[in-house]
């Protein structure tokens, strides 16, 4: 049986999930209405920044600080406000919101076209110290 490309597995995950795009995402950002969650790796974050206030959950843990059972637990990951996941180009985190909808989790979404879309349009950026 051949692999299923990776493309192929984002395309799907897109029909499945919600995708907002970057001025709702300011826009509910900025009136406290979600948790951006940021999942790119840690070297990503050293080197090109995050959104300000976003809550950094490397994509191999998310599923473990997602659930409440799991030793890794993240409360913060507990709460009202919707998450909206984003990575570098909206890859990821399709694949990482069909993951978490799987899994019971129903307020969530994905940042249309990732932090380089994002970053490319001059939205704001915190940058490591």
């Amino acid at each position: 049986m051949p692999i299923t490309p990776v493309k192929d597995l984002v395309a799907q995950a897109k029909t499945q999930i919600r995708t907002l795009p970057a001025d709702e995402v300011q826009r509910l950002s900025d009136a406290g209405e979600i948790l951006l969650v940021d999942i790119r790796d840690p070297r990503e974050l050293t080197r090109d920044g995050k959104i300000p206030g976003a809550f950094s959950a490397p994509r191999g843990m998310l599923e473990f600080w997602v659930d409440p059972s799991s030793p890794y637990h993240k409360p913060a990951l507990v709460t009202d406000k919707m998450l909206v996941l984003y990575c570098a180009s909206a890859w990821r985190s399709a694949l990482a919101v069909k993951a978490l909808q799987e899994m019971g989790v129903e307020n969530i979404a994905e940042l249309q076209d990732g932090f380089s879309a994002w970053k490319k349009a001059g939205r704001p950026v915190e940058t490591p110290e």
